[in-house]
C-alpha cells in the first residue's frame, strides 16, 4: 500500500470513528428532542445534526486531520459550510425516506448519515483541511 493511500485511509477510518461519536450524539440529541421535549422532527434532526457536527470539526481538527491552521475560524466556516449542505442532503433524505417511501424515521435517518458521511469526508479532505 503506497504511503499516501495508506494516509488517506487511515484519515478515512478516523473520520469514521469520530462521525461514529457524532452519530451518538445526533440519534442522543435527536432522540431527547423528538421523543421527550416532542419536537418538531426536523428541528430535532438539525439540532443533533448540528451538535454533532461542533463535536466532529473539533476532533478531526486536532485527531484526523492534524490541522494547525491559524485560521480557525475561516476554517470553522469552510467546515459549517459543509455541514449546512450536509444536513440540507440529510433532511432531503430523511423527507423521502420517511413521506415517500414511508420507511421507518430512525431508519431513514441512519441511511441519511451513511450517505451524507461520503460528502462530509470528500469535501472536508478536498477543501476544508487542505493546506
Amino acid at each position: 500500500m503506497s504511503d499516501s493511500f495508506q494516509n488517506l485511509f487511515f484519515k478515512f477510518f478516523k473520520f469514521g470513528v469520530v462521525g461514529f461519536s457524532g452519530l451518538v450524539l445526533d440519534f442522543g440529541v435527536t432522540f431527547l428532542a423528538k421523543e421527550v421535549l416532542r419536537w418538531n422532527k426536523y428541528v430535532a434532526n438539525s439540532l443533533g445534526f448540528l451538535l454533532a457536527s461542533a463535536s466532529n470539526y473539533y476532533l478531526n481538527r486536532i485527531w484526523t486531520f492534524h490541522s494547525s491552521d491559524p485560521e480557525i475560524g475561516w476554517q470553522f466556516s469552510k467546515f459549517l459550510i459543509v455541514a449546512l449542505i450536509g444536513l440540507l442532503l440529510n433532511n432531503l433524505i430523511i423527507y423521502l425516506l420517511t413521506d415517500r417511501l414511508r420507511l421507518n424515521f430512525y431508519i431513514a435517518k441512519f441511511c441519511a448519515i451513511v450517505l451524507v458521511f461520503f460528502w462530509n469526508f470528500s469535501i472536508n479532505y478536498l477543501y476544508t483541511f487542505t493546506g
